[in-house]
């Protein structure tokens, strides 16, 4: 007897099934072109440009998980057990359908082996499901939802794959094919038969309720977080495109008009949590939440552009649902630092940070619901070119007693700019940045000279603001000055203006210069490896580094810093709970280092109480921002006398015996 498959044994009205799953196809059919039209609707807003993310490592990304296993080994199992489960079953139900109207092939030792490999996957998937249930239920991971579609879409699932083994158990107990051990799930079930006679009776009914779930839910997968498994690849293969300066429709001040990339990442989204697990704002308790912006911004897109929200009972609604999201878009909307913790840890790239831009640029452009002190930051900036003070050329004061070459004079030449920064030349307790890092450049022999009291700012405040117009200008100015006087190599004392200067620049410049743009913990590492940079001045002390969010998560440097503290002799590095990739935010950046609002927490006082705990008696960072954000946490939150707070550059001037050098110096700078 040769084992082949037998279609519709047992069952009778198979006309009904094909009119079942004929509707069943169309209600999917309608899902798919609901969202391929939306994501038409983004492609024609911001063009997708040749640029792409490596397919190799979209493909590790989607069918090994290997985002999801960084989060923890049990959630990276469960999804590989999910995906190659139900892909296996889906490439099966696809074999059956070829087998059964195109080509007969399933038979002899192929379909022995088929019926093995789709037993295999539907125990895999059940497995998975099983996983899932318990990770949510029985043994809760705090960041998962418990909504009811994040019950019932494992269930429904659930109760496909469980119903498909019993349909083949009943069948097996029915027929007793000499082959049924291959079926070996099946086999295993078909005990609970108490005879042929029975299971026969029963298969018709077990058939029909397994047909009807399984159409269901091939009806319901595009309305459900299952439309991950088309959007997330696609989001993936795109994390490498170059982001726009701005999102598109800034002047609407919602979040309803997103270009493709954005709108895959909402339909990607599967609500997770881990953003919300290491955003600094939600962790300390603000009311904000990376994974609701995400959530209320594609109910935003689908009520605006979806073409199923243009039918007439619909609108009414869809008007409502629309005022409602706007209203907590624009009460979340200053709450992010941009940090970027969020796409650090999101599996398929789904960050709101350009979102975020994008709704507070809507708000600027309207002029509502903007922070009075943010109002007064703007206006600083336009006025006189820097947040801080209402004075032009304030920012020449650090270099007072300095010999520092002014390369706007004619003249005067220098291999390198040094790039101080808005917060670095004003600043008081940041102006020490600026001055033990000219200092160590004259040391080190290295030929570079500043702007004077005419440098602009880089456009990074306004950017982040979300003021467009304001950022274009600046960045426009600091573009025209660095092409007139020919510089081409720069160093930035901020993180926040190295990222600007060295991604969004060059986004404006047409015919300008080609930049080497070099953070300044970068240039020292360079010295240091070239034996230009000896650190000769022991400091016995223990201290603790604090990554700035703009060097580790924007720019991936991490080493560096670390390199050159452990190249000081006498120094112990130890290292706080989060560190490098996973530093956790001061509080200062996303423009809240220069406003208050209500219920914003001090971020910076958290991570003083883990620096705390490491017992270190410094705290070293390398950034003006999270200088000033962490030395006013220290003064605040009762840190005192347990640590001082220093920048990197301070301290390795203290290294090379440029400023006061004993232990009780450097602890009380």
């Amino acid at each position: 007897m040769n084992p082949l498959r037998m279609p519709f044994w047992g069952v009778e009205w198979a006309w009904l099934f094909y009119l079942l799953a004929t509707l069943a196809l169309a209600v999917l059919a309608l899902g798919l072109w609901e969202k391929i039209a939306l994501w038409a609707q983004g492609r024609r807003a911001a063009p997708v440009a040749s640029h792409s993310h490596p397919l190799g490592a979209v493909l590790a990304d989607v069918f090994l998980g290997r985002r999801i296993w960084q989060g923890g080994r049990t959630a990276g199992l469960m999804h590989l057990m999910l995906l190659w489960g139900f892909l296996g079953l889906f490439v099966g139900t696809c074999a059956v359908a070829v087998d059964h109207y195109l080509i007969s092939f399933l038979q002899g030792r192929v379909y022995l082996w088929f019926s093995a490999g789709l037993e295999a996957c539907g125990l895999l998937l059940v497995l998975g499901l099983m996983l899932a249930l318990a990770r949510r239920w029985l043994l809760p991971v705090p960041r998962l939802e418990r909504r009811p579609d994040d019950t019932l879409l494992p269930l429904w699932l659930l109760a496909v794959a469980c119903g498909g083994f019993m349909v083949e158990a009943a069948r097996l107990a029915a027929t007793r094919p000499p082959w049924e051990a291959w079926s070996f799930v099946g086999y295993g079930l078909s005990g609970l038969f108490p005879s042929a006679v029975a299971a026969r009776e029963a298969f018709p009914w077990l058939w029909w309720s397994h047909a009807l779930i399984s159409l269901g839910f091939i009806a319901w997968l595009p309305w459900s977080k299952l439309a991950h498994a088309i959007a997330a690849p696609a989001s993936l293969y795109l994390q490498g495109q170059p982001l726009a300066v701005l999102a598109v429709a800034a002047e609407e001040g919602d979040l309803a008009a997103l270009g493709l990339r954005h709108l895959l990442h909402l339909d990607a989204c599967t609500r997770c949590g881990r953003c919300v697990e290491v955003c600094p704002a939600a962790q300390a308790g603000e009311p904000f939440s990376p994974r609701d912006l995400l959530r209320r911004a594609r109910r935003q897109a689908r009520l605006k552009y979806s073409p199923l929200y243009r039918l007439p009972w619909l609108r009414g609604r869809r008007q409502a649902l629309l005022e409602r999201d706007r209203a907590a878009d624009w009460e979340a909307a200053w709450y992010c630092t941009t940090c970027r913790a969020c796409l650090e840890v999101c599996p398929v790239q789904a960050a709101p940070i350009e979102m975020i831009r994008k709704l507070r640029a809507g708000l600027v452009e309207q002029g509502s619901a903007v922070p009075p002190q943010l109002m007064d930051t703007m206006e600083k900036l336009f006025r006189y070119g820097n947040p801080w003070v209402a004075k032009k050329g304030a920012k020449a004061g650090w270099a007072q007693g300095r010999e520092i070459p002014d390369l706007n004079k004619k003249g005067a030449e220098a291999d390198w700019l040094y790039f101080v920064g808005c917060t670095t030349a004003i600043d008081t307790r940041a102006q020490g940045i600026a001055r033990a890092l000219s200092d160590v450049f004259i040391h080190c022999g290295v030929s570079f000279g500043t702007l004077g009291k005419k440098e602009p700012c880089c456009g990074d405040i306004a950017r982040r603001l979300g003021e467009q117009g304001l950022m274009e200008e600046q960045i426009e100015a600091t573009q025209a000055l660095l092409n007139k006087q020919g510089l081409t190599r720069i160093i930035c004392t901020s993180p926040h203006c190295f990222d600007t200067i060295k991604k969004v620049h060059p986004l404006f410049s047409e015919e300008g210069l080609p930049l080497q743009v070099l953070h300044y913990s970068q240039m020292l590492h360079r010295l240091w490896q070239q034996g230009r940079l000896i650190f000769d001045h022991p400091l016995p002390i223990k201290v603790t580094y604090h990554d700035p969010c703009f060097l580790a998560r924007h720019n991936r440097l991490v080493d560096e810093p670390r390199d050159l503290l452990r190249a000081m002799p006498g120094l112990e590095l130890v290292e706080m709970a989060d560190h490098g990739l996973n530093s956790l935010c001061c509080g200062g950046g996303g423009g809240r280092m220069w406003h208050e609002i209500p219920g914003q927490a001090n971020l910076a006082v958290r991570r003083l109480e883990q620096a705390a705990s490491t017992g270190a008696e410094l705290v070293v960072t390398a950034c003006p921002l999270c200088l000033i954000m962490l030395e006013d946490a220290r003064k605040t939150g009762g840190f005192e006398d347990k640590f001082a707070i220093i920048d990197l550059s301070e301290l390795a001037a203290r290294a090379l015996g440029l400023a006061a050098t004993d232990r009780e110096a450097a602890v009380n700078p």
